[in-house]
């Protein structure tokens, strides 16, 4: 399997399939705010990976006040979190890693991210970025800007690891280099990364006075 070696100073990690799965208790509360909201075929509703809630909000029920809608879905998910997943080799790659040199950058707000982190057993970096930080969500560059930003480095400096489609044109569009993993996101939806990986349990990544030295086993193309 070809392997790619590179360096970073910093890595910034999209949070949701990246670092965890959160799919099935999402998918269950977005179905339960669309009945209560009353929006048509709430049963059948297909969660957009990777928009900010307030978009979905805004897209589902532009008639009403985007912050109470933001607010009770919110609500749902931080007590809908009893089957989040952490994704394979995400324990092991983050105790390898100095808490200064990541962060994570999520279109989630900062309540629930912290929330499922806690609820996932994760450790939660000194700073993170999350919807309530930034005033435009994914794809613009604005998210992976501000991580790089906590991190007190220059986009170039920094990997972002991302599963969605608008997270990598977010990353590649703030001028970082993007790792992409297969968790959600099938590989030819994916081809605007500069990297592809099977998951981050092939990632290996070594802290140095330099910075980070990072080896990626390439997926393969199907």
């Amino acid at each position: 399997m070809a392997s790619i070696d590179t360096t970073a100073k910093g890595l910034l990690f999209d949070m949701d399939g990246v670092l965890i799965s959160s799919i099935a208790s999402a998918t269950r509360c977005w179905k339960r705010w669309a009945k209560l909201y009353n929006v048509p075929n709430a049963d059948n509703f297909v969660l957009p990976h990777g928009r900010p809630a307030r978009d979905i909000v805004i897209m589902l029920r532009p008639d009403i006040d985007p912050d109470e809608g933001l607010r009770v879905i919110e609500d749902m998910e931080i007590e809908d979190v009893g089957d989040i997943e952490v994704l394979p080799g995400v324990r092991e790659l983050l105790a390898s890693l100095p808490p200064d040199r990541w962060t994570v950058v999520t279109s989630c707000t900062r309540r629930l991210l912290e929330a499922r982190l806690r609820a996932a057993g994760l450790p939660e970096p000194p700073k993170l970025v999350s919807a309530d930080d930034i005033s435009r969500g994914k794809p613009d560059p604005e998210p992976y800007i501000r991580g790089a930003e906590a991190l007190g480095l220059k986009p170039e400096d920094c990997i972002v690891v991302e599963d969605a489609v608008s997270g990598v044109e977010s990353g590649i569009a703030a001028g970082c280099r993007v790792l992409a993993v297969l968790s959600s996101t099938p590989r030819t939806e994916l081809k605007a990364a500069t990297w592809i990986a099977r998951s981050l349990a092939v990632v290996k990544v070594t802290a140095d006075a330099d910075g980070l030295q990072v080896k990626i086993p390439l997926a393969r193309k199907n």
